[in-house]
């Protein structure tokens, strides 16, 4: 059975398939973290029935939060990989060296191009042709680390945002589950 701890902030719509892709397979969600008190994700964790854990980061502090969220961590050891799905915290150092190469996350954008947040919006305002999203491993720096999968798609000349918000989360929950399960069982 492979182990793994999902990190949101918000809306939780890719833990929500992430859940759904893996529940009748050998992978246990041990837990979802958020730092959001307000995060749906946090409700969507307790309607799957697995564990719902705030960590409050405006309460605590950049400091004391990381220092929570660290000893989370070690208290559900040993996992195989943490996932973030939209978790909008910078992870310190010291999370990011202890647990290299068992911290995936995903991108609205093909990176290199629009790193940070608002991805979709600004590929969108730029002008692309084509975006997309990546799947890669966590480093030091904010989405810069080891390209795992990037996933292409057009920009039609009738899309909206919200159109291209839409396609860009669908392609989203189809193929971060699978890259995880790949990660999980070829070790990427």
């Amino acid at each position: 059975m492979k182990k793994i701890i999902v990190m949101g902030s918000g809306y939780g719509s890719n833990f929500q398939a992430i859940y759904e892709y893996f529940k009748n397979k050998p992978v246990e969600i041990l837990a979802v973290i958020s730092d959001n008190p307000n995060a749906f994700i946090l409700k969507r964790a307790q309607n799957c029935n697995i564990k719902a854990i705030l960590i409050n980061y405006k309460e605590l502090g950049k400091e004391k939060y990381n220092e929570e969220l660290l000893k989370t961590l070690i208290s559900f050891e040993p996992f195989d990989l943490i996932v973030l799905a939209g978790y909008l915290r910078i992870l310190p150092e010291f999370i990011v060296k202890r647990y290299f190469k068992k911290i995936v996350n995903i991108h609205p954008s093909l990176l290199p191009a629009f790193k940070g947040l608002n991805a979709i919006e600004k590929a969108f305002k730029y002008g692309v042709k084509v975006t997309g999203i990546t799947i890669h491993w966590v480093n030091e720096e904010v989405d810069a680390g080891e390209i795992i999968e990037q996933v292409c798609i057009r920009i039609e000349e009738n899309d909206t945002l919200e159109s291209l918000e839409k396609k860009i989360h669908e392609i989203e929950h189809y193929y971060y589950p699978r890259v995880i399960e790949k990660i999980l069982f070829e070790k990427l």
